[in-house]
């Protein structure tokens, strides 16, 4: 669910974002992935992380710069640095 208008406007904000998400920083049980998504209403690209029915978990919203040159850091994951 999106319950704020909080925006991810940059890959950095994205990265922080997924990474927060893989390392359970947000208190989230059963996460299973997270996908980019639009709002079937408006349009409006959101980030999406589901369980393992694919159910949405927990949404935020994200520019649609981010929505068009994010794809791959959700499709493959964030590279981290050691």
């Amino acid at each position: 669910m999106i319950k704020d208008n909080e925006l991810i406007n940059t890959l950095d904000e994205l990265e922080a974002f997924l990474l927060l998400v893989e390392n359970g920083g947000l208190g989230l049980k059963n996460v299973e992935g997270v996908a980019l998504a639009t709002n079937n209403s408006d349009g409006r690209p959101f980030i999406a992380v589901l369980d393992d029915k694919h159910q949405l978990l927990l949404g935020r919203w994200v520019s649609q710069d981010v929505y068009e040159n994010g794809k791959d850091m959700v499709r493959y994951g964030v590279k981290k640095t050691h």
